[in-house]
């Protein structure tokens, strides 16, 4: 084996990680019984360092590996299962993914990849969440999560009702997750987020569309390869209703969502914790480019994340790291672009959450 070749898999954590292949754990660690979730962690790294208003736990590292790849590291946080949500966060067309997850003794150990157009690996900063959850959810809203083969077996999973979820694989690249007894009043009520989960190749996922009832949450999730081809690949997907991405509620107190198809959704898929319902707003702010505030919301540390939504193979990302000015979170901005890389006016979900 030639040195290069050596460092590599060093790197990738080959000689002492107990992760398998796709993120199947070879080893686990049971989760502490408490309220949910059992374990999570959320990261922003600008690209050179980990930003703590963007971090937690605290000592979360993030550490760079061949051109476009990343060990994040959560200490404290192993669990069995879960789910994880990226964003590249870069004035240029970029996604990630992730590559792999899994408990490493005591800590949560989560590798991703990044892409430009055209399916080759970059450096570019991002945002990272991860989660799992068991038990019953106390309080209000609705919660659940799966993570899906390409088959359509679930690989773990989290139903707030406390129901089995279920994923159809419909077609190449595309299934139909069906949340059981996480019904709202619909149409469409809360929020999604999706990440493809591929250690190989570029493998970008989104919402293509979406329906809720009273009975259940009805989730159409499309993925495809860099070619912009519809493609099989495993996938992450989380819907919140009044709770925050990673499951959590009063705490935390601040956290929100809204859904742009565009134009923005109704109050139902627009919701602030603090403000209520229809309080966050959108402002077009270029093609393909979207102005975001959470009024009333920002605490740190905290994380945003967002999926593009659409019948299309158009991806979104955002431009800049959020900031904050007296309480309000602004994402300047959020940018969608098409397959190649031309910025597009579309359709995302963006969701907020923070620790406290």
């Amino acid at each position: 084996m030639s040195i290069t070749r050596w460092r590599r898999l060093r790197w990738l954590g080959v000689a002492g990680l107990a992760v398998g292949l796709g993120g199947v754990a070879l080893a686990t660690a049971g989760p502490a019984s408490a309220a949910v979730p059992d374990r999570f962690g959320f990261v922003l790294y600008n690209g050179a360092a980990v930003v703590p208003t963007g971090t937690t736990p605290p000592a979360t590292s993030v550490v760079p590996g061949p051109p476009g790849r990343y060990k994040i590291v959560f200490p404290g946080q192993a669990a069995k299962g879960g789910v994880v949500h990226v964003t590249a966060i870069n004035p240029k067309p970029h996604w990630c993914q992730t590559d792999k997850f899994g408990p490493s003794g005591a800590d949560e150990v989560v590798f991703i990849s990044c892409f430009v157009p055209g399916g080759v690996r970059d450096k570019s900063a991002f945002s990272l969440i991860f989660s799992s959850s068991t038990g019953p959810l106390a309080g209000a809203g609705r919660y659940g999560y799966v993570d899906s083969q390409p088959s359509g077996a679930i690989v773990s999973q989290y139903n707030s009702a406390g129901l089995a979820n279920g994923v159809s694989h419909t077609a190449v690249g595309q299934w139909l997750v069906k949340l059981p007894g996480l019904g709202t009043p619909g149409p469409r009520d809360g929020s999604l987020q999706a990440t493809g989960l591929n250690p190989n190749v570029g493998a970008r996922c989104k919402i293509a569309n979406w329906a809720s009832s009273t009975s259940a949450q009805l989730v159409k999730v499309w993925c495809f390869n860099s070619a912009g081809a519809f493609f099989d690949t495993r996938f992450h997907l989380t819907y919140q209703y009044k709770r925050s991405l990673y499951g959590a509620a009063l705490p935390p107190k601040h956290f929100g969502y809204l859904w742009n198809q565009p134009p923005v959704g109704g109050p139902s898929t627009n919701f602030n914790s603090v403000l209520g319902p229809g309080a966050n707003s959108l402002a077009p702010a270029g093609t393909g480019l979207s102005l975001v505030t959470f009024k009333g919301l920002a605490a740190t540390p905290d994380d945003v994340q967002v999926t593009a939504f659409g019948g299309k193979s158009e991806f979104c990302s955002l431009n800049n790291a959020w900031v904050r000015s007296g309480g309000t979170v602004i994402e300047r901005d959020v940018a969608c672009f098409t397959n190649a890389g031309t910025p597009v006016n579309t359709g995302f979900f963006i969701s907020y959450s923070s620790r406290v």
